[in-house]
């Protein structure tokens, strides 16, 4: 599904607004839900609108189980770091248990280690062996680079091709900054109940076409790998990352 809105607060507020919906609806088919948060400013953007006080008070927060996508190989209050990020925006006013909230570790020796240890922290929460079908999200949240990057998995590396692992870790790619990462693989999102993108701004509107309308291969614009098998794909774009797409909704 496409949703094509007239600019970034109008995105948020809209990637907001479904964000509840999608919990709510988790939280009374099976009594949770699991989100794993994405990075950027527009999720930033999204995350500080839900804990306005009218959206805050529309979600059962101890009840939701928080994850991230991917994350950059710094320390967790390096302002690059993506929990650094959703600890302002979001977890610093949302009452989310702290025991259900997983940050990727960064502590540990080295981005190797940090992707074997995230996926043992995701067999232990989903309740699964390390080394079977992956988990199943309830909503993960996406965004896109200039380079048609989504999570970290970037352009010509060889993480594209992960078929098994959950998580794993790839160097940068072209764009800033220039760190180490860990992120989710192909199998996880594409498990996933929901995969909300949030796509914002004129230098996505190449990577945008390419991957709605010109059928990129996934080497070069990796988000194009991103096809739930059973699950729901959103696209939320503004009016300017939309701006080269022919067909609109």
């Amino acid at each position: 599904m496409l949703t094509i809105c007239p600019n970034t607060d109008a995105l948020a507020s809209t990637a907001a607004d479904l964000i509840i919906t999608t919990v709510r609806q988790a939280i009374d088919r099976h009594g949770r839900c699991t989100v794993a948060l994405a990075g950027g400013s527009t999720p930033e953007r999204t995350y500080q609108l839900l804990v306005q006080p009218e959206r805050l008070a529309r979600i059962d927060w101890s009840r939701l189980h928080l994850f991230f996508g991917d994350e950059r190989f710094v320390p967790a209050d390096d302002p690059r770091s993506n929990f650094a990020m959703a600890q302002r925006a979001l977890l610093d006013r949302a009452p989310v248990p702290a025991a259900q909230v997983f940050p990727i570790p960064t502590t540990v020796a080295s981005p190797a280690a940090a992707a074997d240890a995230y996926t043992q922290t995701l067999a232990t929460a989903f309740g699964l062996p390390p080394d079977g079908p992956p988990p199943r999200f309830d909503l993960i949240l996406l965004g896109l680079g200039d380079d048609g990057h989504t999570a970290s998995l970037f352009p010509g590396k060889s993480t594209l091709n992960e078929a098994r692992r959950w998580v794993t870790w790839s160097p940068p790619g072209v764009l800033p900054p220039p760190v180490d990462r860990v992120t989710l693989t192909f199998p996880v999102l594409n498990a996933a109940r929901h995969v909300l993108f949030l796509v914002a701004g004129t230098n996505k509107a190449a990577p945008l076409r390419d991957i709605l309308e010109g059928g990129a291969a996934v080497n070069d614009r990796p988000a194009a790998g991103v096809r739930p098998t059973d699950g729901t794909p959103t696209w939320l774009v503004d009016e300017a990352a939309a701006a080269t797409l022919s067909r609109k909704p």
